[in-house]
């Protein structure tokens, strides 16, 4: 197994959409089988729908367990349950006047709202680490000790939470916007940092998700 986690009482915990719209993503495109294998390759229990907060490590475990069993497809398929995640953000976390408040703002002061309450909510998706806003232009987010990042990387590969910011942005705020994360604990020391590009930009290169 890549980690049996032992969650402790006081352990950091992060929003279930971690590990449920993972579920979901490999259900489509590997199908139930594949994705009990990695779920017990993560030594993680498979949570149930109405899950509240779950463990920090446990959420690692699933992420982990998907790139170690996958390689390059992982990150596809770790894409696509950030947008996921997104779009529950979007129809269930974001109060309706909000969203039409952010959309009607002109661009830089609805990115500015909508980056607040991201700030406001990040213990939800940060767990243990550290979420802040570095700069404004470009619009920079910046996680110091990610709990989700990969053991090790050559590259950036929070393609979870980039997917989540992406989808965020592009539909409230900036439709063409991409999000490209810049450094990677992954890959050295220091943070994750995300660029997001208003109309566009370098985009992760992902290996296509193929459907079991």
């Amino acid at each position: 197994m890549v980690g049996a986690p032992h969650e402790t009482q006081d352990e950091p915990r992060i929003g279930p959409n971690a590990i449920l719209q993972t579920i979901g993503v490999l259900d489509r495109h590997l199908g139930r089988a594949e994705r009990d294998r990695i779920m017990k390759l993560a030594g993680v229990p498979v949570p149930p729908a109405d899950s509240g907060m779950l463990p920090e490590s446990q959420c690692f475990a699933v992420h982990q367990a998907l790139r170690v069993d996958q390689g390059e497809e992982a990150e596809g398929l770790l894409w696509l349950s950030g947008l996921a995640t997104g779009d529950y953000i979007l129809a269930n976390r974001i109060p309706g006047f909000a969203k039409t408040l952010i959309k009607l703002l002109p661009p830089a002061l609805g990115a500015r709202l909508l980056a607040g309450a991201i700030t406001k909510h990040a213990w939800t998706f940060v767990g243990s680490g550290q979420f802040r806003v570095e700069g404004f232009k470009p619009l920079t987010f910046r996680i110091d000790g990610n709990p989700l990042r990969a053991e090790s990387a050559d590259h950036p590969s929070c393609h979870w939470h980039a997917a989540v910011f992406q989808r965020l942005f592009s539909t409230l705020v900036w439709p063409d916007c991409t999000v490209e994360e810049v450094s990677c604990a992954s890959v050295g020391p220091g943070p994750c940092r995300f660029v997001l590009n208003p109309q566009g930009g370098t985009q992760p290169h992902l290996a296509p998700v193929h459907s079991g």
